[in-house]
């Protein structure tokens, strides 16, 4: 496991982190929110549009978090205020952001595959004083995007955010207990249109990252089903912060080592679906471990009420 490894799953991991924080925000809110992959897609694209013909890459995150945020209330809306079916408005979302990005890309560039014709720019590495000298250790924390370091502080952000506030308390009570959340007059749709509203701005990153950070160019389908996977990373994490974060590293090791095997003789169409196997199998082991504990509890439930 060599430096540029362990490097290589921190800059992969960014965007799965904060796609599913974002996850963790809303699943805590009772929403799930599969959404995600088209938040991500429809950001990374505006994200280089506003760079390219605004101020620079900066202005490009800034437009892609606004970006995020009016994506997943308008989803929101459509789920919430207009009563539609949440999973059939968020596959819709997703099918719409898949063919709209590549209109709109060639409506501007005139090509259907990438924006490589634009000089969008790239949102700046950091280079960590001290650290930066430290052999080995050097090599793989400094030189990050500063998403990357932003997604890692995010995850204190949203414990913070979900656990030591008023606002985390309504949020984890519009999950579960939606009722007494009502009872004490508190909106509960409220508090899920702000939940909504952070993942939007957790996904916003996210797309930002792969546009103008992981590369310096929008491409089709450039998020490959990595909001799906940053559901299942929150789903295995019992939608904590922590949880989320580790499986999504677990994937993200899955993913790096996947462009690592891409120079052996594997054919490379088994490499490709190493990321996508992992998640599966993850999601499997998950669902045994959660289905033998919920047998456990009715069990221990019911020898307490004979």
């Amino acid at each position: 496991m060599t430096p540029s490894f362990l490097y290589s799953i921190i800059r992969v991991a960014t965007p799965l982190i904060l796609a599913s924080l974002g996850a963790v925000i809303t699943s805590n809110a009772g929403i799930t929110n599969i959404g995600i992959e088209g938040v991500m897609l429809i950001s990374a694209l505006a994200g280089v549009f506003a760079s390219a013909f605004g101020f620079g890459p900066w202005f490009g995150l800034l437009i892609a978090i606004l970006t995020g945020v009016v994506c997943s209330l308008a989803i929101g809306y459509v789920s919430m205020t207009l009563k539609a079916d949440s999973v059939l408005t968020c596959i819709a979302f997703n099918t719409m952001a898949l063919g709209g990005t590549v209109y709109f890309m060639y409506a501007v560039v005139k090509d259907k595959g990438t924006t490589l014709a634009l000089s969008s720019g790239k949102l700046p590495s950091i280079h960590i004083p001290f650290i930066q000298n430290i052999p080995l250790v050097g090599d793989v924390i400094s030189n990050h995007n500063v998403i990357s370091y932003a997604a890692f502080v995010m995850i204190f952000v949203v414990y913070v955010l979900l656990y030591k506030t008023p606002l985390g308390l309504r949020i984890r009570s519009a999950g579960k207990s939606p009722k007494a959340l009502s009872s004490v007059g508190v909106s509960l749709i409220k508090t899920r249109y702000i939940a909504l509203g952070i993942s939007g701005i957790l996904g916003g990153m996210a797309g930002a990252f792969m546009s103008m950070g992981y590369v310096t160019w929008f491409s089709k389908n450039m998020t490959a089903g990595r909001g799906f996977i940053a559901l299942a990373a929150d789903a295995m994490g019992n939608s904590t912060p922590l949880g989320a974060t580790l499986s999504s590293l677990l994937f993200a090791i899955a993913e790096a080592l996947s462009y690592s095997l891409q120079v052996t003789t594997i054919p490379p169409e088994l490499v490709q679906m190493l990321p996508y196997l992992v998640t599966i199998i993850g999601l499997i082991v998950y669902s045994v471990k959660r289905k033998s504990k919920d047998s456990k509890a009715r069990e221990v439930y019911a020898k307490k009420n004979v």
